[in-house]
């Protein structure tokens, strides 16, 4: 059935049990496809280290979000009459949603490409909680935006029937079409290897230095991912309790605009926004708000490990951008950056009139056995109110 079995992993009983990567990329390949672009998903971060070992860098582009993926792509195909891919987790969607639809749709532009989508929040499928709701509509949600797709999972029998078909319907019908990736469809590929800075601390060891010297009176919104996971867990080994901790588990990129709001509601309270870099850069126009309206109670805390890490490790473009000069062209009163002298600059911070930004640098990774919350959303949400009222 396979073009060339020796590409999949089969397993002694002569049963496919995961699709391998380069092989994936190869078909894509044969069928027109050469620019790649997406926000990196945990569910395709296999396939994303193989593009970054075989695709030149013009032709795969981290963007910022999966709205300017879309664009990006829509831009490339408008230069080349060729079908790009877009790949993202689902909850990419709901940026990706109005070039989709406003751009791309058949009634517009009627732009060809392929949505790669990890399918997180399968039905059936064990996942976190903030992915539940996008993976239960999933399938209604493409259905309403006519967007026709497939689904592969590790044992697809007719994976290359699939890709054919769904490639040769965007092409024909100049529409976007998807193909939707179940957990576990790819096997592994070479593991991202981190170059470790001997003169930075981990993003924890930095975490546990500002949680320790974080005011009384204040309360601390964290971004999603392995930052929010870190932090319960610290706040776990000091014996304390999360009321001041708001975990932002989903919503990547808005933690910041979460802390404004809180911040210009309770003046009286200071408010720490613990941001990662590529949070920051997929919706970088809050910086804006935040300058504009200058909350004096507002501090804004980055902790950069230039990498999207909780989904395998793929770099951001914050390598490239001044974050401390950022930060002050938007607004920011006191802005600063440091590798290990955290104590000094956070206490000047914390002693600075609002909206102050400290850039944090670290390196990448994090222990192998790093746990989730165990309390849910809505118990982090409710302990999170009540001491706000405090």
């Amino acid at each position: 059935m396979y073009a060339n079995k020796r590409n999949f992993n089969i397993n002694s009983g002569g049963l496919l049990t995961a699709i391998s990567p380069k092989f994936f990329y190869q078909y894509l390949e044969k069928n027109g496809i050469e620019f790649f672009t997406g926000i990196p998903d945990s569910l395709l971060k296999e396939f994303c280290l193989c593009l970054n070992e075989h695709v030149p860098k013009d032709n795969h582009i981290i963007a910022a979000n999966e709205g300017n993926a879309i664009a990006l792509a829509s831009g490339y195909h408008l230069a080349k009459e060729k079908i790009p891919l877009v790949y993202m987790q689902n909850s990419g969607i709901g940026n990706a949603v109005n070039p989709l639809l406003s751009l791309c749709d058949p009634q517009v532009y009627s732009i060809p490409l392929i949505l790669l989508i990890g399918w997180r929040g399968q039905p059936g499928v064990s996942d976190e909680p903030q992915h539940l709701k996008q993976g239960e509509i999933q399938l209604d949600l493409l259905k309403t935006m006519d967007i026709p797709y497939v689904i592969i999972s590790k044992n697809d029998q007719t994976l290359i029937n699939k890709i054919n078909q769904i490639v040769l319907k965007a092409k024909n019908e100049n529409r976007p079409c998807a193909i939707i990736v179940e957990k576990n469809t790819f096997e592994k590929y070479k593991p991202q290897k981190f170059t470790l800075d001997q003169d930075l601390y981990s993003r924890e060891e930095s975490l546990k230095i500002v949680l320790n010297m974080l005011p009384k009176n204040s309360v601390l919104i964290s971004t999603t991912g392995k930052t929010s996971r870190e932090i319960f867990e610290i706040r776990e080994q000091n014996s304390e309790n999360h009321s001041k901790d708001f975990l932002t588990v989903g919503s990547m990129g808005h933690c910041s605009s979460i802390a404004l709001g809180i911040a210009i509601n309770k003046p009286q309270k200071k408010i720490f926004c613990i941001d990662g870099d590529g949070s920051l850069i997929m919706h970088m126009g809050s910086l804006s708000t935040i300058g504009h309206l200058k909350p004096k109670n507002y501090y804004h805390i980055l902790i950069n490990n230039f990498v999207h890490e909780s989904v395998g490790g793929q770099q951001t473009s914050a390598r490239f951008i001044n974050m401390v000069e950022l930060a002050k062209s938007n607004g920011y009163r006191d802005c600063n950056s440091t590798k290990k002298n955290i104590r000094n600059k956070f206490y000047n911070l914390i002693n600075s009139e609002g909206p102050s930004f400290l850039e944090i640098i670290v390196n990448p990774g994090s222990r192998a056995n790093l746990g989730r919350p165990t309390i849910t959303p809505l118990e982090n949400k409710q302990k999170f109110i009540e001491n706000l009222k405090n």
